[in-house]
């Protein structure tokens, strides 16, 4: 993950204006503006680490927008050669030390800790689904429910914990779903339409849901597959009919599969499986963050 992107930049930068870390009324009053202090940034369960970049970044960001000279003076973050992002750390673990003005990390604290937290969570949420088709030709996807602005930083957290990024954005792939079947007058209409005018490397994907729509997207020449809200008995039919296809058309399940039943539909053969719980329902890490005086 490149931290320092424009867009990244921005995005934490608005996490320190929204939380207004360079107007802390309460460390203005109560710190002495020259304290050193050492912050341990620790994982109060066992979870798989995302997010470290982006500390040395905030603390970057806030020496921007707060030109005190407490703000400007050096700072250090550490952390041991086997904690980095996409490893499991175990409960009690310090996945980094900060050392810089104690004004500074109070005012930094919450901001850090919550992306920490909300990264890690869903790094670690999915790496139990990676975990349990461990062992089986299928991948684990992400979607793009995500929450609105975090979208690429949540697509990296599922890259921690080996899953792997679908489309980043309506612009990088065609994907025809039932609304634009409907709308687009009919599967074969919408699917011929689509083959026509894409754009150069641009796969044709297509919804279906029932081995009747599957039939005509593949007479209709669809170049990969989603298979939506099946289960896992129909999604097997669906693959073993598609392989017998000449051409290789890839095939992604999608729709119901929770962490009980994903290895039901991963033994059925299909290539990939969409989990949109891996970003939208992600709980949040426990990780928290102890400052001394130095």
């Amino acid at each position: 993950m490149d931290w320092k992107n424009s867009r990244i930049d921005l995005l934490l930068e608005q996490a320190l204006v929204e939380d207004q870390a360079a107007k802390d009324a309460t460390t203005a009053v109560t710190i002495d503006p020259d304290l050193r202090a050492s912050a341990s940034v620790i994982a109060r369960e066992e979870l798989i680490v995302a997010g470290l970049g982006a500390i040395p970044r905030f603390l970057e960001i806030f020496a921007r927008l707060d030109r005190r000279p407490q703000a400007q003076t050096r700072f250090e973050v550490v952390s041991h050669p086997e904690i980095f992002d996409g490893v499991r750390a175990r409960k009690g673990q310090v996945l980094a030390v900060i050392r810089h003005n104690a004004r500074v990390l109070l005012s930094c604290e919450r901001v850090i800790l919550n992306l920490l937290q909300h990264l890690s969570g869903i790094a670690t949420n999915t790496r139990r689904y990676v975990d349990a088709i461990h062992g089986t030709h299928a991948r684990v996807l992400d979607t793009r429910k995500t929450v609105p602005g975090l979208r690429a930083i949540d697509k990296y957290a599922v890259l921690c914990g080996g899953g792997t990024n679908h489309r980043l954005d309506l612009s990088t792939g065609i994907l025809i779903k039932n609304n634009h079947i409907s709308l687009g007058g009919g599967l074969r209409t919408a699917v011929t339409n689509a083959l026509t005018r894409r754009q150069s490397g641009q796969r044709v994907q297509v919804e279906v849901r029932n081995i009747r729509e599957l039939e005509e997207a593949l007479e209709c020449g669809a170049e990969a597959i989603l298979l939506d809200n099946m289960t896992p008995l129909e999604v097997k039919n669906a693959v073993d009919r598609i392989k017998t296809e000449s051409r290789w058309i890839p095939t992604e399940a999608s729709g119901g599969i929770v962490l009980e039943n994903i290895r039901a539909y991963a033994e059925t053969g299909v290539d990939f499986i969409s989990v949109g719980a891996l970003t939208h329902s992600a709980r949040a890490a426990d990780i928290s963050m102890t400052i001394t005086a130095e």
